[in-house]
């Protein structure tokens, strides 16, 4: 999941390496108002782009927000959402029976005939973590780059190519704005975490702490190990007993019920991302048999592993 081989000094910036987005689904949308669609919650997150005129979005919060010719936003979790040319427009589920492919996973969309036309583009992503790693659930239901670009110069050019390349039917723009979107979501992220979080306690303080950040580090980097308490002391370089009160005083738990977090987490990427039959994540995580591995993953998520395959192969 991670690069361990990262010696940046910084355990953060080691486990942001790690992190990758990879686009799903990409859309490009010219809607003549009045026009209002909404979109249920998803797993995967959603990126949005305004490419000329403005439209509101109905925020996860509840609240109208307007967007202007150049504003982004994701949704690192899929939450819930609804667009519209101006709040009060009854919104109707998107009408994906109307997209045109284009290529690949990019589709075409114009819908109406009148009014001014609102230029978007929309991507669905999946980021290579599970949806309850910490990094994950620390994040708003809402980023916008706008709100950071003071802090990223590099946002604002972002912004104004992907604009060119969303606007124009030149050859090969699909590819290009598909790719400018990965990155610019990326580059939300990283903004989020060096200046969005900067105070922020619990997970994010403990991987920034220099001895137990990078125990966590290691861990992440490599969850299908089973860590010992030994390891992980060694790791940080303090005995046993120092090494556990430490970190159970800075992240809020046992070692031992982080690292089974962790792998556990991974055993439901493996699952449902991967489509990996339980005995064999039962064998990669190195338990003698699919029950024990059965019950250890229960005891963590709640729920049995069948359910999420059951669901993988629904999605599927």
């Amino acid at each position: 999941m991670l690069d361990n081989s990262s010696k940046s000094g910084d355990p953060l910036t080691d486990m942001l390496q790690g992190l990758r987005l990879d686009g799903v689904e990409y859309g490009r949308c010219k809607l003549a108002a009045p026009w209002a669609f909404v979109f249920p919650a998803r797993q995967d997150a959603c990126f949005l782009f305004v490419a000329e005129r403005g439209c509101w979005l109905h925020t996860p919060a509840g609240e109208w927000l307007q967007l202007n010719a150049g504003d982004a936003v994701l949704l690192p979790r899929g939450s819930a959402h609804a667009l519209a040319s101006e709040p009060g427009v009854t919104p109707q589920p998107f009408p994906r029976w109307q997209c045109q492919s284009i290529t690949g996973n990019f589709f075409d969309l114009n819908a109406g005939e009148e009014g001014e036309s609102c230029m978007l583009f929309y991507g669905s992503m999946r980021f290579n973590l599970d949806s309850l790693h910490p990094l994950l659930r620390m994040m708003p239901d809402m980023m916008r780059a706008n709100e950071l670009m003071r802090n990223e110069p590099m946002i604002a050019h972002l912004l104004e190519a992907m604009g060119c390349e969303v606007a124009m039917n030149r050859v090969g723009a699909c590819g290009m704005v598909t790719r400018l979107a990965d990155v610019l979501a990326a580059q939300i992220i990283r903004a989020w975490v060096e200046h969005g979080c900067g105070s922020a306690a619990g997970w994010i303080a403990a991987v920034r702490n220099p001895e137990i950040g990078r125990v966590l580090a290691a861990i992440h980097a490599a969850p299908q190990r089973d860590w010992s308490l030994s390891e992980l002391a060694k790791v940080m370089g303090a005995s046993r007993s120092g090494f556990a009160s430490k970190f159970a005083a800075i992240v809020g738990e046992t070692p031992a019920r982080y690292v089974a977090q962790v792998r556990m987490h991974q055993a439901r990427q493996w699952i449902m991302r991967d489509s990996a039959r339980i005995s064999e994540v039962a064998q990669r995580l190195g338990y003698d048999s699919e029950a024990s591995f059965s019950r250890a993953f229960k005891r963590i998520i709640g729920t049995a592993p069948s359910h999420f395959r059951t669901g993988a192969k629904q999605e599927a």
